[in-house]
């Protein structure tokens, strides 16, 4: 039996076509939730065709978003909890089937290391890793994920890397390193790039941003700089500037709510099937989330990566610029997007296929 251990939305969305490819040969997959994410996960699960999570490492009633870094011992020490105390209930739905156990985790999160250990030390699982190797270089930039990343490499089993890049990264990983040629993020796209949009008064022509790290949120100087040649750039054309209600709570702490207006527009997060149909009419997208560049890049949209480093540098290039979290860099990107459209690689690549093709051939589905 394959379980996957999931905690956040973006987890849920990249995971997904893996999901469903699994369950085209038969077979239904558990999900155990870690609760990362809360608020929006029933939506995100209907949008998607999934089911409610088998089981929740925390408990559904005790659940909320993890907003802070100061949360993530409590949480962590609710999931291992968990785990160990159901753990016997854990290791039967893995074997309920004949097949041999496998956990799967996603990404980067904190779940991602967390997901592992629960599976390899406390379940006695075998363990894979879709979307594995990535390397920004420092564990400092960008943390946690940098640090998630390479503690979960020294546990898993199998490791499905998106490029050769990834796939050298793991050169010395124990397992098996399996190379899927792109990240499953673009099969789930195809599940939503040509919905309708849903943003009343929506301008013809905009620019999109969504900046929510907490290396960059934590700064309140370069959030505000940022911010600030956002807004000066939405005099030139509309800008839609996407917020949690983290990134809220920071602007009205650092008292700037009075940057946003009818041209710097400040938008709630959405749901991912009504977010990626926005962000394919985008003009260009000025992001801090890996994901969301590797969707530009597959959609051949240009975008700016306001980080100091990045774990995916192969996306780099004219479409895909790195900052470096550098005024001046962002509003260079600003005064060239216009030249930086690139090719569309969405029809080349089917990275889902391959891993679930890959769990065949190994006798788990």
């Amino acid at each position: 039996m394959i379980s996957f251990i999931l905690g956040t939305t973006a987890e849920l969305i990249k995971i997904a076509p893996v999901y469903h490819g699994i369950r085209e040969r038969g077979m239904r997959p558990k999900i155990w939730f870690t609760a990362q994410h809360v608020d929006e996960v029933a939506d995100v699960l209907a949008d998607l065709n999934m089911p409610e999570p088998d089981v929740w490492l925390v408990p559904e009633d005790k659940a909320h978003n993890l907003e802070s870094p100061a949360q993530v011992p409590g949480w962590a020490a609710q999931v291992l909890r968990t785990a160990w105390s159901r753990r016997q209930e854990l290791r039967a739905a893995l074997t309920e089937d004949g097949r041999p156990p496998l956990v799967l985790v996603h990404g980067d999160t904190f779940t991602t290391p967390y997901g592992s250990l629960i599976g390899k030390r406390i379940l006695k699982s075998r363990v894979g890793h879709v979307e594995a190797g990535a390397r920004s270089g420092s564990i400092l930039s960008p943390l946690p994920e940098e640090l998630n990343r390479k503690i979960a490499a020294k546990i898993v089993d199998i490791h499905f890397a998106p490029s050769i890049r990834e796939v050298n990264n793991l050169r010395n990983a124990r397992g098996v390193v399996v190379d899927t040629e792109a990240n499953t993020a673009i099969d789930a796209m195809r599940l939503a790039i040509n919905g309708p949009l849903d943003v009343p008064n929506l301008p013809e022509k905009f620019g999109l941003a969504t900046l929510h790290r907490f290396e960059l949120v934590s700064r309140p100087d370069k959030y505000r700089e940022a911010l600030e040649i956002l807004r000066e750039q939405s005099r030139k054309m509309p800008i839609l500037y996407m917020a949690g209600a983290p990134e809220r709570e920071k602007i009205r702490s650092l008292g700037i709510g009075n940057i946003f207006d009818d041209q710097f527009i400040v938008q709630p997060k959405m749901r991912y099937l009504k977010f990626l149909p926005l962000v394919a009419r985008a003009e260009y997208v000025v992001t801090d989330s890996g994901g969301l560049s590797a969707e530009c890049y597959y959609l051949g949209l240009p975008c700016a990566v306001h980080r100091e480093r990045t774990e995916t540098p192969q996306h780099l290039g004219e479409t895909v610029v790195l900052t470096e979290m550098r005024g001046d860099k962002l509003q260079n990107f600003l005064d060239t997007y216009q030249n930086r459209r690139g090719e569309s690689w969405m029809d080349k690549y089917h990275p889902s296929e391959i891993v679930v093709d890959t769990l065949a051939q190994l006798g788990y589905c």
